[in-house]
C-alpha cells in the first residue's frame, strides 16, 4: 500500500464528510424536528431553554426513530467526546452535551467539529496511531488511537446514512 495509514483513514474521513455536507446544505430548518413515527425520539427544550435529547440508558424495544436533531445531538456528542480524548482533556459526560437550539446552529456546530477533528487527524503520524485509546472502549488495552478514528468514520458514516435517509423520507412525504 502506497498511502500511510494515517492518510488512508483521513482520505475515509473526507469522504464519508463530504457526504454529509451533500445531506447538510440541503437540509431545512423545519427538518430538523420532524417527526418521522410516532416512537420518536427528539431534542427537547428544558425549563432553562437548554435543549437535551430524549435517552434511556438500556436501549428500548423497539427503539425509537431518532429526529434530524436527535441524530445531530447524537453527532456532537460522540465528537466532542473523541476529541476530548484526541486532545487529552478530560472527558465530557453525555449530559454535559446539549443541542444548540436549531437546525442552522446545529449544523455550524458539527462544522466546528469538522474543523477540530481534522486538526486532530492532520497532526496524526502512523506511530500515533498504535498509541492506546480508551475511546470507545473503556480501557479495552488492545485499542489504539487507530481504532478510534476508524470507529469515528464508521459512526459518522452510519450517522450520515441516518440523516440523509430521514431527509429524503420527509421530501418524499410531502410531495
Amino acid at each position: 500500500m502506497s498511502d500511510s495509514r494515517t492518510a488512508l483513514l483521513r482520505w475515509q474521513f473526507d469522504l464519508t464528510w463530504s457526504l454529509f455536507e451533500f445531506h447538510l446544505e440541503r437540509l431545512e430548518p423545519s427538518d430538523f424536528l420532524w417527526e418521522p413515527a410516532p416512537l420518536c425520539w427528539t431534542v427537547r427544550p428544558g425549563a432553562d431553554g437548554v435543549w437535551r435529547p430524549d435517552w434511556e440508558e438500556s436501549e428500548p424495544d423497539p427503539v425509537p426513530v431518532p429526529t434530524i436533531a436527535w441524530v445531530t445531538w447524537h453527532i456532537g456528542w460522540w465528537w466532542s467526546t473523541a476529541l476530548d480524548h484526541a486532545q487529552g482533556r478530560t472527558s465530557r459526560d453525555r449530559v454535559e452535551v446539549t443541542w444548540p437550539g436549531d437546525g442552522p446552529a446545529a449544523v455550524a456546530w458539527l462544522r466546528k467539529l469538522h474543523a477540530e477533528w481534522v486538526t486532530v487527524l492532520d497532526r496524526l503520524t502512523d506511530a500515533d496511531l498504535d498509541a492506546p485509546a480508551l475511546f470507545p472502549w473503556q480501557g479495552d488495552p488492545g485499542m489504539t488511537v487507530a481504532h478510534m478514528v476508524a470507529w469515528l468514520n464508521a459512526e459518522l458514516m452510519k450517522n450520515v446514512t441516518e440523516v440523509g435517509q430521514l431527509r429524503m423520507v420527509r421530501a418524499a412525504s410531502a410531495a
